[in-house]
Protein backbone atom coordinates (compact mmCIF):
# COMPACT_ATOMS: atom_id res chain seq x y z
CA UNK A 1 0.00 0.00 0.00
CA UNK A 2 1.60 3.43 -0.68
CA UNK A 3 2.14 5.29 2.43
CA UNK A 4 3.13 8.56 3.62
CA UNK A 5 4.66 9.88 6.52
CA UNK A 6 3.26 13.09 7.72
CA UNK A 7 5.17 15.17 10.12
CA UNK A 8 3.30 18.30 12.23
CA UNK A 9 5.71 20.78 14.31
CA UNK A 10 5.10 23.38 16.82
CA UNK A 11 1.24 24.14 17.55
CA UNK A 12 0.26 22.40 14.61
CA UNK A 13 1.40 19.06 16.78
CA UNK A 14 -1.19 20.52 19.43
CA UNK A 15 -3.86 21.09 17.40
CA UNK A 16 -4.02 18.09 15.18
CA UNK A 17 -2.79 15.76 18.55
CA UNK A 18 -0.20 14.62 17.33
CA UNK A 19 3.12 14.88 16.00
CA UNK A 20 3.66 12.64 12.85
CA UNK A 21 0.98 10.04 11.64
CA UNK A 22 1.40 7.32 8.33
CA UNK A 23 -1.86 7.92 5.60
CA UNK A 24 -2.84 5.47 3.30
CA UNK A 25 -2.06 7.57 -0.11
CA UNK A 26 -5.92 8.23 -1.62
CA UNK A 27 -6.36 7.62 -5.26
CA UNK A 28 -6.00 11.22 -7.06
CA UNK A 29 -4.11 12.96 -4.16
CA UNK A 30 -0.73 14.12 -6.18
CA UNK A 31 0.09 17.09 -5.36
CA UNK A 32 0.59 19.49 -1.74
CA UNK A 33 -2.43 21.26 -2.43
CA UNK A 34 -4.69 17.69 -2.80
CA UNK A 35 -3.29 16.63 0.61
CA UNK A 36 -3.66 19.36 2.30
CA UNK A 37 -7.31 19.79 1.24
CA UNK A 38 -7.54 16.04 2.29
CA UNK A 39 -6.37 16.33 5.43
CA UNK A 40 -8.41 19.55 6.48
CA UNK A 41 -11.74 17.43 5.26
CA UNK A 42 -10.65 14.90 7.84
CA UNK A 43 -12.31 17.48 11.09
CA UNK A 44 -12.24 20.46 12.92
CA UNK A 45 -8.74 19.34 14.22
CA UNK A 46 -6.84 19.71 10.64
CA UNK A 47 -8.46 23.07 9.93
CA UNK A 48 -5.48 24.96 10.76
CA UNK A 49 -3.72 23.49 7.43
CA UNK A 50 -5.75 25.67 5.68
CA UNK A 51 -3.83 28.87 6.93
CA UNK A 52 -2.09 30.50 4.76
CA UNK A 53 1.05 30.99 6.75
CA UNK A 54 1.66 27.12 7.55
CA UNK A 55 4.35 25.78 4.85
CA UNK A 56 5.00 22.80 3.89
CA UNK A 57 7.90 20.63 3.23
CA UNK A 58 8.71 17.21 1.06
CA UNK A 59 11.27 15.30 2.19
CA UNK A 60 13.07 17.56 3.97
CA UNK A 61 12.81 20.08 0.69
CA UNK A 62 10.32 23.38 0.81
CA UNK A 63 7.20 22.69 -1.20
CA UNK A 64 4.81 24.60 -2.97
CA UNK A 65 0.90 23.77 -3.62
CA UNK A 66 1.47 22.25 -7.08
CA UNK A 67 4.43 19.83 -5.96
CA UNK A 68 4.33 16.34 -6.05
CA UNK A 69 3.63 14.01 -3.62
CA UNK A 70 4.11 10.30 -3.70
CA UNK A 71 4.15 6.95 -2.13
CA UNK A 72 7.00 6.95 0.25
CA UNK A 73 6.75 10.59 1.44
CA UNK A 74 7.40 12.52 4.18
CA UNK A 75 5.38 15.33 4.67
CA UNK A 76 5.85 18.14 6.98
CA UNK A 77 3.45 20.70 8.17
CA UNK A 78 5.02 23.65 10.02
CA UNK A 79 4.39 27.38 10.76
CA UNK A 80 7.04 29.89 9.76
CA UNK A 81 10.27 30.38 11.55
CA UNK A 82 11.40 33.71 12.68
CA UNK A 83 14.99 34.06 14.60
CA UNK A 84 17.06 36.73 15.73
Amino acid sequence: MAELRILYFAWLRERVGRAEETLALPTGITTVAALREHLIARGPAYAALAEPTVRVAINQAMAGPATAVGPGDEVAFFPPVTGG
